[in-house]
């Protein structure tokens, strides 16, 4: 068995994507699998060519791993992979249009609207907050539609402070996402497939030191505490693992995705948002949530791979 690990691209998330490819590289090497690392930039395709791998472990992180172009390429090079396909992936790198698909499908996600940066502009940035504030109401999480790790997120508590809140979320992306802002507590859901079917493994319920879970917080040691098994009623932690594997059917994901969920003080847990490629670092949830349910990391990966090879 030989595998592949994707790892870089030229996204804002490069350097986690790199942090997550090793991680997962030394992980497969430990389970007894051949591994290389690759970029995804111009020499991917000839070193596929060369390398002849079973299936690829898709470690990207933003637009080159999730927007589903990658994956389309590599279905057009007949080269199989861990994770959602191209549509799917398409389908939840997009916001709004997860959104959309959950809301249809019966799954709770807080309200929200989408801002073009051209429509912020030429229609009057003031005149249009002002109509978002009275739809969507206060106080609201502006980010972008497409990316993660926390990149150009935003709470905002005061309308005074929505301008500010859109400049940095347009500095990462030309369209912005301003949704109902939910207090409660960030849980997130790992959903996994080793080949009986998708489960929830055990949630990772998210304590940032300031409140606030942004990129220092996920990825700078000592600043988040995390706590698995979440603290939550059984009842509710039951609850939102079946809207984790809810929205995961939803999205028609196959093998992994990470839930990310708001609980409310009434216990009804609201989606966010479904990541397809999910962090893989030391301090990234979907490990955490594996070593929770007693599995190993390298066999995760190991048996991944091995479904993706046979498809």
């Amino acid at each position: 068995m030989h595998a592949m690990v994707l790892a870089g691209g030229l996204s804002y998330e490069r350097d986690v994507s790199l942090r997550s490819g090793r991680r997962v590289a030394d992980a497969l090497r430990r389970a007894g699998v051949e591994t290389t690392i690759a970029d995804a930039d111009a020499n991917l395709l000839a070193a596929l060519h060369d390398t002849q791998p079973d299936a690829v472990y898709i470690a990207l992180h933003g637009a080159p791993g999730e927007d589903g172009a990658l994956r389309a390429v590599l279905d057009a090079a007949d080269v199989p992979y861990v994770g959602a396909g191209a549509a799917e992936s398409r389908l939840a790198w997009d916001k709004p249009v997860a959104k959309t698909l959950l809301r249809r499908a019966g799954i709770d996600t807080p309200d929200w609207m989408a801002l073009p940066h051209e429509t912020f502009r030429e229609l009057g940035a003031a005149a249009v907050l002002e109509r978002v504030v009275k739809s969507v109401g206060m106080p609201l999480m502006v980010k972008p539609v497409n990316g993660g790790s926390g990149l150009g997120a935003t709470p905002v508590f005061d309308a005074a402070d929505l301008p500010s809140a859109m400049m940095s979320c347009f500095a990462y992306g030309g369209t912005a996402l301003l949704e109902r802002f939910v207090a409660g507590i960030d849980v997130a859901v790992t959903v996994i497939d080793l080949g009986d079917g998708p489960r929830a493994l055990p949630a990772v319920e998210i304590e940032p030191a300031d409140g606030v879970y942004d990129y220092v917080a996920r990825y700078t040691a000592g600043v988040t505490r995390w706590h698995t098994p979440p603290r939550l009623a059984p009842e509710v932690a039951q609850q939102v693992a079946e809207v984790a594997l809810q929205a995961h059917t939803a999205l028609g994901i196959r093998d992994l995705s990470r839930v990310d969920t708001l609980v409310d003080p009434d216990g009804r847990a609201h989606v966010l948002e479904v990541s397809v490629s999910p962090g893989m670092t030391e301090t990234s949830l979907t490990p955490m949530a594996i070593a929770a349910a007693d599995l190993d990391l390298g066999e995760v990966c190991r048996t991944l791979i091995e479904r993706a090879a046979t498809r």
